[in-house]
């Protein structure tokens, strides 16, 4: 027999650092460059910044250097590498990466320096072109350093285990959902070891049930794993090749998993106006409150609330000792208390099950949003899917979730609980390996692909080979990695002819954004192949029950959904025969799980014991809420306007070719009301932040009573809105059905790579006029009924003194741009399908509302410390003897700020000058750094707030001051 494993180490060891950091061997004048990393922060708003562990100790710097075309810019030094070497090897280090420039293509020199490190006696070599032969010079770094630090704990790890199971074949999980040997197993590949087995587990499952287009919908005690699989065998897992953990990028190939921190422990929050439901979780101890440790209210005590978990059905495991049952009637005292608490705030007189309810639909939204990343932003039609679930806690949510989304039918496996388990044991054994090629796709770049793709199907090969799979079960999948010319998102495509590589990826750009750049040449960024040696391994079949008669209940519970209790059926669902179907609301029973069956729902028992849900009843197709401010909505609102501002964005980023939008995410996206008041800003440049409002405004004045359905503005004026002028915005107003009145409006911001100017990327050092900054625009019909006025826009860049000096990159990016406004005016016609009109806009005032009420309890905080007032003031001199004050007044009494600047210097003759709309981002970001709840940053933020800027000053400086240096 052969044991197979799972393993959460390498995760583990990356979240909470524990072995000793490798040193890391680079190219000489690039120290810092995986400290400095993308600069990305996960929480722009936390004041205190905690930086990720770097996972390598000492830097040596190698005296080596090759550039992006193979040519030798400085020799490789063997005496000063083998000195690095041998100082590290005697600070008692005996892992090593080396991470070269360029090495990915070009690896000789990182070869000999590996060489002389194995001579010296390193036990553990990593070399970035056999971690990750890919672009991209920090993940690559990050991967390798990740490969040099988790494969000496892994390696312990396994001899551990070798040592205990002697004489036992060893088969280990990879990330990339395929099995290995023991002495092939590596850190880089081990990051997702855990989930990986419940996604072959789920896939392999439904495919056996005849689903081919499925949901996996993982849901344990802490996070929710959701994944996509739409095709006929493994070899169609989605994988994922970079991704992010614990702030370190691995670019390796890894099933493409989204988790979102939503569980059964996940707390269940008041504030004091609204609901919230984690990302914090209670764990295992102390656990919820049914636990009977003290622990906080969670989902699970919400199902316990709801009867939808049965405490005489759970083993009595529970409080100090661990010989106790579920505690319900503490969990009915405790949403009693949290009820009154709801109350006394807001004047809502919910009962504790209709809070408890409320808890639950906010979790389920989370996990929607979740699925939505991996599906309906990508392209992918939910109604034609099957939800499969599994997880300890899948069950008690899946109908909920499958209504939420839209999909009609959910497939539960009888081992559903265990399923992680499962799957490693129907894995098959797999052999990735890739490689640059960054070639343009024509006839001239065939022979290197064939070529690429042939060394790697050898390498693959023989690594599966290696492992003892007979040749005649190893088959070899390849794959090319396509992209538009200077974008930076590539789409995975079967290897084939020229045309059909093109067809593939047009297929796939087209499904997943909407639109294709048919002028745009493809590249082929990479070549991947995938050796699978096919287990043999079939998913069982369990013997239907026997007998004649329908199952009996165990038992009649109540049980509250869709806002009334109802009298429920509990099952065991061991006791269930095929074709057996109950009707909702029914409860099934089993040993690691419970099944919630809906109102509306119908469960069906096939031959293997797995059930399939249906929806019978129809959904309902317009939600009726009323237009009052509720505690529960305003969280489910406040997260479907930051959802649909965060799928702009990423399709934006996906899409542009401009690096400061693809790679710096120097962009924005945003969604405003009628009036052009910000709703949600997904929180993507602080600068961007608050200062977008000031240019719908002026769209909205310039085009009263003229705007028509199709029509798109562009801008990017300092004076109106605008921060400096390679930051243009793309305005997309949304009408009514009529296509007589503006609802809402869409807006994207991006910095565009040049603009014109006295200098190449419109950041002149030494301007003084904003026309040697670039072309000014303000107020452009950028598309005018639907049709993009592309003469008209060229003609635009080109004009002025110091034009755009690459106007078909602009265009590209422009481009990208009105796609990603497309997104929000779809997703916000299908929140006015789904809630009607009336609802979503006053949720747009309520949201706005409940962050200026954030605000204003912050500022009063601060303020009690002066008494009622609270004043102070501060001047800061510039270089060239400017000077900006400052004075702020907090008042307790009225909650409200006044930021004055009065006394600042007058604009300047050189670009020291910040525009308005800048100096009101960097004020509403410090106002919002001050609310420690996450709340969405909008309008509301402002309302507290006057801020007195002079006019003409150099924080408002008028046409024509010259603005770059203020921005910055």
């Amino acid at each position: 027999g052969v044991v197979k494993i799972g393993t959460p180490r390498a995760p583990n060891a990356l979240f909470e650092p524990k072995g000793r950091p490798p040193p890391l061997f680079g190219t000489g004048g690039f120290r810092p460059a995986l400290e400095i990393g993308t600069q990305a922060r996960p929480d722009i708003f936390a004041r205190k910044i905690v930086l990720p562990e770097l996972l390598y100790g000492a830097v040596y710097e190698i005296d080596e250097r090759v550039d992006a075309h193979g040519k030798v810019l400085r020799p490789l030094d063997p005496t000063q590498a083998e000195a690095a070497l041998r100082e590290a090897y005697a600070a008692g280090y005996r892992a090593a990466a080396i991470v070269f420039m360029h090495g990915y293509r070009y690896p000789e020199h990182e070869r000999r320096v590996a060489e002389r490190a194995r001579a010296i006696g390193f036990e553990q070599i990593s070399t970035s072109h056999e971690c990750s032969p890919l672009m991209k010079f920090v993940a690559r770094g990050d991967t390798t350093v990740v490969d040099a630090y988790l494969s000496p704990i892994l390696r312990r790890y396994v001899e551990r285990v070798a040592h205990e199971l002697s004489g036992v074949p060893l088969m280990f999980m990879q990330s990339n959902g395929g099995l290995t040997s023991a002495h092939s197993f590596r850190g880089k590949d081990a990051i997702l070891s855990g989930p990986a087995g419940g996604i072959v587990g789920v896939v392999r499952t439904a495919l056996e049930a005849g689903f081919e287009r499925i949901i996996g919908f993982d849901m344990g005690g802490t996070s929710t794993d959701v994944s996509h699989f739409a095709g006929s065998d493994l070899s169609a897992l989605e994988r994922s090749f970079e991704t992010q953990v614990a702030g370190v990028r691995v670019r390796a190939p890894m099933i493409d998993i989204h988790t979102v921190a939503a569980g059964g422990g996940s707390i269940c929050h008041f504030d004091g106006s609204r609901y919230r439901v984690g990302p914090d979780s209670a764990g295992a101890d102390p656990g919820p409150v049914a636990y009977r440790r003290g622990g906080p209210l969670t989902v699970t005590d919400c199902n316990i609330m709801l009867g939808k978990i049965q405490p005489r059905h759970f083993p009595a495991v529970f409080g100090p000792a661990g010989d106790q049952p579920l505690d319900a009637e503490a969990v009915r005292a405790k949403f009693a208390e949290r009820a009154e608490e709801i109350r006394a705030a807001t004047g809502d007189d919910r009962t504790p099950e209709a809070v408890a309810e409320a808890y639950i639909a906010i979790a389920v939204g989370n996990m929607a949003n979740a699925i939505k990343k991996i599906s309906v932003q990508r392209g992918h039609d939910l109604s034609q899917y099957t939800l499969c679930s599994f997880g300890g806690a899948g069950g008690q949510h899946a109908c909920l979730v499958a209504d939420a989304l839209g999909i009609p039918r959910i497939y539960i496996h009888p081992l559903a609980g265990v399923l992680s388990a499962y799957g490693m044991g129907l894995a098959d054994i797999t052999a990735m390996r890739e490689r640059s090629v960054e070639a343009p796709l024509e006839e001239g770049s065939l022979c290197l692909l064939h070529e690429t793709l042939e060394q790697l199907a050898i390498e693959a090969r023989d690594a599966v080979l290696r492992q003892g799979v007979a040749p005649e079960r190893i088959r070899v999948v390849e794959r090319v990695h396509l992209r538009y010319a200077g974008t930076d998102s590539a789409l995975v495509v079967p290897a084939g002819s020229i045309e059909g590589m093109r067809e593939a990826f047009e297929k796939l750009y087209r499904q997943r954004y909407a639109f294709l750049m048919p002028d745009r040449p493809l590249v082929i960024e990479a070549a991947s192949v995938e050796a699978i040696g096919a287990s043999g391994e079939a998913p069982c079949q369990a013997p239907p029950q026997t007998g004649a008669a329908a199952p009996e209940p165990l038992e009649r519970v109540r049980m509250y959904s869709g806002g009334r209790w109802h009298d429920t059926p509990v099952y065991a669902r061991a006791a269930l025969r095929e074709h057996d179907a109950i009707d909702g609301p029914a409860l099934l029973i089993e040993a690691n799980a419970t099944t919630v069956i809906e109102p509306g729902w119908r469960g069906t028992c096939r031959a293997n014991g797995a059930l399939v849900l249906e929806r019978v009843a129809p959904r309902p197709g317009r939600v009726a809420i009323g237009t009052q401010a509720d505690p529960v909505m305003l969280e489910v609102f406040n997260s479907l306007y930051m959802s649909i501002a965060e799928q702009m964005g990423a399709r934006l980023a996906s899409t542009a070719y401009s690096v400061n939008i693809k790679e710096r995410l120097d962009f924005s996206c945003a969604v405003f009301d009628a009036e052009g008041r910000l709703i949600a800003n997904a929180p993507h440049v602080p600068v961007h932040l608050g200062s977008m409002g000031e240019s719908i405004a002026s769209v909205i004045r310039a085009n009263a009573g003229r705007m028509r359905p199709g029509d798109v503005y562009m801008l990017n004026a300092p004076y109106n809105g605008g921060t400096h002028l390679p930051d243009i915005t793309v305005v997309t107003p949304v009408f009514d059905e009529a296509g007589e009145k503006v609802w809402f409006y869409v807006a994207s911001r991006g910095h565009h790579a040049d603009v014109g100017g006295i200098t190449p990327g419109s950041m002149p050092a030494d301007s003084r006029v904003i026309e040697d900054e670039g072309v000014l625009i303000d107020n452009f019909l950028l598309v005018s009924d639907g049709r993009m006025r592309e003469a008209q826009t060229r003609a635009l860049l080109s004009s002025g003194p110091h034009p755009a000096r690459n106007v078909e990159q602009n265009l590209a990016d422009l481009r990208a741009m009105i796609a990603a406004n497309e997104t929000g005016v779809q997703e916000l016609r299908k929140m006015v399908a789904h809630y009607g009109f009336d609802v979503v806009q006053a949720y747009m005032g309520h949201v706005r509302r409940n962050a200026e009420e954030a605000v204003r309890r912050a500022i009063a905080k601060l303020a009690a410390r002066g008494g009622e007032r609270w004043t102070g003031s501060f001047s800061v001199e510039m270089d060239s003897g400017a000077v900006i004050r400052v004075a702020v007044t907090l008042d307790a009494t009225t909650r409200s700020a006044v930021i004055d600047f009065t006394g600042t210097s007058p604009q300047q003759p050189n670009n020291f000058n910040a525009p308005y709309a800048v100096c009101v981002a960097a004020v509403l970001y410090v106002s919002r750094t001050l609310v420690d709840d996450d709340i969405p940053l909008n309008a509301g933020c402002l309302e507290p707030l006057r801020i007195i800027v002079p006019e003409g000053s150099m924080l408002r400086p008028r046409y024509p001051a010259a603005v770059v240096a203020g921005n910055v």
